[in-house]
């Protein structure tokens, strides 16, 4: 069987992330130019809270309200991500292991951890990168001789 694979072997480290006080616009122009659907939202340095791309679409104004574009874009600049976010969301260390993990995302139905060490966001897990770890573990696989089971 393969090592022990950890979060920091797989983790996404250039991670798009966002301040507190950053608005509800902010996040939606950040998922609309981007392939980035969950956007860890800091203190600083220090993780606080996470926005999904659902979560934008959940608390923009519906074009349904009536609202006139002036009112939509007064919600969209003047909500910060504070009143938004999911607060103190469940976080991954870098070293713990990709099967805790796929655990935790599987049993929570959550679709990303970040990863956090000494109070500070140091990257990302998402379904995309534990797809990549899937593909490396399928390669190896197909790589190994056959019969040449591995018993260390």
């Amino acid at each position: 069987m393969a090592g022990t694979m950890l979060v920091r072997d797989y983790m996404t480290t250039n991670v798009t992330a966002l301040q507190e006080s950053d608005t509800l616009l902010d996040a939606t122009m950040v998922f609309v130019r981007s392939t980035v659907r969950h956007l860890p939202v800091l203190r600083g340095k220090v993780l606080v809270g996470v926005i999904t791309e659902r979560d934008a679409k959940r608390f923009a104004p519906s074009i349904l309200s009536g609202m006139s574009q002036e009112g939509y874009n007064q919600v969209m600049e003047t909500t910060p991500l504070s009143r938004v976010m999911t607060r103190d969301p469940l976080t991954v260390g870098p070293d713990q292991t990709m099967h805790e993990a796929a655990l935790t995302v599987a049993k929570r139905r959550i679709g990303c951890l970040p990863v956090v060490e000494g109070g500070e966001l140091k990257g990302i897990i998402t379904t995309t990168d534990f797809i990549r770890m899937l593909i490396s573990l399928l390669e190896a696989q197909q790589a190994a001789p056959a019969g040449s089971a591995s018993t260390h």
